[in-house]
């Protein structure tokens, strides 16, 4: 380029001009269109030059034959954010792209969506996208197809034709001992298979068994269904289905079996319910399991299979093996000793296009998690991208509530509820890029952690919009892209935590109209904010901190918090503060009371996020989780699923 402008007679000047536009103008590149869920979409635009970071995308969308277009979320500018962990020689930096997501669609629907790039330094390439896309359905049975007959070998009375002894019988014909792997006679795609009342428990110890339980005593699965025609496996509705894992290690193997789904059974004792995939192995896709009841069990549901996508876990209730009593951390417990993992997690995926909702979690290590993968496969189909995780009820865990660690683009944590964790809130050790949405969440209790969690790993592209904190957010770590508008934060006065500490590898990320309760028996300032001196990002060190009194004194220095504000717990109809004097009690919600007082101080002080905070009441948006006058999020389980 430099030669080229000299051939034409161009002065040093102008050359040095024409080459600092073309840097700073964008230039755009391939648009990606991830996975969808029920309720979202997700996007993403990769990008060359604007290295003053000044050029926006535009979002809008409708449904398909309708007239106005609705505003969403701008896309989050990402790249040249470093990502790592020296212990695990964990490195990687951003690409340069937007990514980003609509939410709150209706399932099953088409919708144009609308990307417009614009930069006051220029825009080379094509500046418009605009999309049809189709949301997700909550997948269904077949109903035209086979229905199936199983019943326990001990049932008495009328059997329903055609009936079969046990599932492995009807799932791939009889065969027992040797003969167990002969199958003969498997389902077809289509095939619904009703489990009848009674106790389903194997000896695999028992050379001819009756459940066809081989000497490992799973049920390993290896048959596909279809989108159209999944192959269902769910209880008759005549009493209450067990399968009881006879403590099995993994009791349902579902790695090789796409398009299935179990329904209305209980699952106990065996270490993992549910196996779908092992990292650089292979995996399953399109796995449902809806209103089942997993207790006693070590693991819930898992994979760590890059390319598995379209999980749909909803409406579960699942019961670990943790203390039901008291609230015990993994590490530094100095009073009961660091808790073992009798239970590891409730959920954990990795992939794209899952949907986790509506589920009941307790008594485990973590409750829901993307899995900690490590750094981003190359290929487009096997980054993890666009998962939901929402309105979920989340009960005393030993680590963390949600972790949306390992994720790549587009993880959304909306509206759920934590009550209890040892050590953190919402985990993001590490996000790949993002963004990760945490809106909408209910955080109560983290009394050896804090509210977010950015670990050793340095995430980048966290945006944290709208939720209730009872919490400090007190991590010792740095995160890059961070992004943090109307939520509440409340200190649960301990004397040596920070109520709210930042510390940023880059000068871009901010924080604005949030509501802050301050610790009122701390012995340190509620603020320390650490942010870089030098360009827009700089990871040669880790930057110093600055402490602050208060909001006033923040925002003159830092340029954070214009429009945020002090709040007291009065704001709320009913709650109290946990104890940091007794971080090993048990909070519960029920006589809790989290809706906004009328008048209060956070009604009104929010900013309008579009696609985010629509028909909010008044003037502006309110701080937190709950919009004075609406009712809350439906947690766990659902009646009428």
């Amino acid at each position: 380029m430099k030669s080229y402008l000299l051939a034409l007679g161009l002065t040093p000047f102008l050359i040095l001009m024409i080459i600092h536009l073309e840097q700073d103008s964008v230039t755009a590149g391939e648009f990606t269109v991830e996975p969808s869920t029920l309720h979202s979409l997700g996007f993403e635009w990769k990008i060359e030059g604007d290295e003053n970071r000044n050029a926006v995308v535009e979002v809008s969308f409708r449904k398909v034959g309708e007239n106005i277009w609705r505003t969403a979320q701008p896309m989050l500018r990402i790249g040249g954010e470093k990502v790592w962990r020296v212990r695990e020689f964990l490195e990687y930096w951003t690409p340069h792209m937007f990514a980003g997501s609509i939410f709150g669609l209706d399932p099953a629907e088409r919708y144009e969506c609308r990307f417009e790039m614009s930069d006051p330094d220029g825009v080379n390439g094509i500046a418009v996208q605009q999309v049809n896309v189709e949301t997700r359905q909550v997948p269904q049975s077949y109903p035209q197809g086979p229905v199936l007959h199983v019943y326990p070998p001990n049932h008495e009375g009328n059997r329903e034709e055609p009936y079969f002894t046990g599932l492995l019988e009807a799932y791939y014909g009889p065969g027992l001992g040797d003969w167990d792997v002969v199958r003969c006679r498997p389902v077809e795609p289509g095939t619904t298979i009703l489990i009848h009342a009674g106790l389903y428990k194997a000896d695999r110890r028992d050379y001819i068994n009756p459940h066809q339980i081989p000497f490992f005593g799973s049920y390993v699965l290896t048959l596909d269904g279809t989108e159209e025609k999944p192959i269902t496996i769910k209880a008759a509705g005549d009493g209450e289905v067990i399968f009881d894992g006879d403590n099995a290690f993994r009791l349902f193997d579902v790695m090789a079996a796409d398009h299935h789904i179990f329904e209305g059974i209980t699952i106990r004792n065996a270490e993992v319910a549910f196996y779908g995939g092992a990292k650089d192995v292979m995996g399953c896709s399109n796995l449902s399991v809806r209103n089942c009841r997993l207790e006693d069990v070590g693991i819930g549901v898992h994979t760590d299979w890059a390319g598995a996508k379209n999980f749909y876990i909803a409406d579960n209730t699942m019961i670990g093996r943790d203390d039901h009593h008291r609230l015990n951390g993994w590490a530094n417990m100095k009073t009961y000793g660091p808790s073992p993992v009798n239970s590891y997690y409730g959920v954990k995926v990795y992939g794209q296009g899952h949907v986790i909702c509506h589920n009941k979690i307790s008594f485990f290590h973590d409750g829901i998690c993307i899995s900690t993968y490590g750094i981003p496969e190359e290929e487009q189909d096997l980054k993890c991208v666009s998962i939901d995780i929402y309105n979920n009820d989340i009960f005393l865990m030993v680590d963390d509530f949600i972790e949306s660690d390992g994720g790549v683009h587009n993880i959304r944590v909306f509206n759920n509820r934590g009550f209890n964790a040892a050590h953190q809130g919402l985990s993001v050790q590490p996000m790949f890029g993002g963004p990760v949405y945490f809106i909408g969440n209910l955080i109560y209790n983290v009394p050896f952690g804090g509210a977010i969690k950015t670990g050793g790993a340095n995430p980048a592209g966290v945006l944290i919009y709208h939720n209730t904190f009872i919490a400090e957010n007190s991590n010792v770590v740095g995160i890059s892209n961070v992004h943090f508008r109307n939520n509440l934060f409340f200190g649960t006065n301990h004397p040596t935590k920070h109520l709210f500490r930042l510390i940023t590898y880059t000068r871009y990320s901010t924080s604005d109209y949030n509501g802050f309760a301050y610790n009122q028996s701390a012995m340190v300032p509620p603020f320390s904010i650490a942010v870089p001196k030098n360009g827009p990002n700089d990871y040669s060190a880790r930057p110093e901190p600055l402490l602050f009194d208060n909001l006033d004194d923040l925002r003159g220095s830092s340029g954070l918090e214009k429009n945020s504000r002090t709040v007291t717990t009065e704001i709320f109809r009913n709650i109290k503060q946990p104890d940091a004097g007794f971080p090993h009690k048990v909070y519960f919600p029920e006589g809790l009371d989290f809706n906004l007082v009328a008048g209060c101080d956070a009604i009104d002080a929010g900013v309008i996020l579009p696609n985010i905070n629509e028909g909010f009441e008044g003037s502006a948006p309110d701080l937190g989780a709950f919009e004075y006058g609406r009712d809350h999020p439906v947690y766990g389980p659902r009646v009428d699923q």
